[in-house]
């Protein structure tokens, strides 16, 4: 078991920040125990974003688990993000920026950011413009 198991088990627990537990999840891929194993399998099976979920069955599968990839969440990734991001708009003024909300966003709900961030990767800017200029149809 690594040195610092308590603060990798608390690292990939942390919602707010998916790169923490991405790279807790690459740490603990390197120790082959039951405590590992255990925290592996809770990230593969229940967290938000898909490439944890990927690279902690990476991980279990090298370390020769039988264990299944879930499919890809459709929809809401946090139950009510729909509703979090029409209530930042209009808590914005009229005739707002994007960037406003982005920022607005980040700073009010970063569990909600960070797990989208994390999910889209490269296209989350696109992503989130995109929803926010949805939401200004509404």
């Amino acid at each position: 078991m690594p040195a610092n198991f308590d603060e990798l088990k608390k690292s990939a627990n942390r919602t707010s920040n998916w790169r923490e537990r991405l790279d807790a999840v690459e740490q603990l891929g390197q120790w082959n125990d039951q405590q590992s194993i255990n925290i592996l399998t809770r990230i593969l099976t229940s967290d938000a974003v898909y490439p944890i979920q990927e690279a902690a069955y990476r991980k279990l599968r090298a370390f020769g688990e039988d264990v299944q990839l879930p499919p890809r969440k459709r929809g809401d990734l946090v139950k009510g993000a729909g509703k979090v991001f029409v209530r930042i708009k209009k808590s914005l003024p009229e005739g707002h920026t994007y960037e406003e909300f982005k920022e607005k966003l980040q700073k009010t709900r970063s569990d909600v950011y960070d797990t989208y961030e994390g999910d889209k990767g490269a296209d989350f800017d696109q992503w989130l413009e995109t929803t926010w200029a949805s939401l200004l149809l509404k």
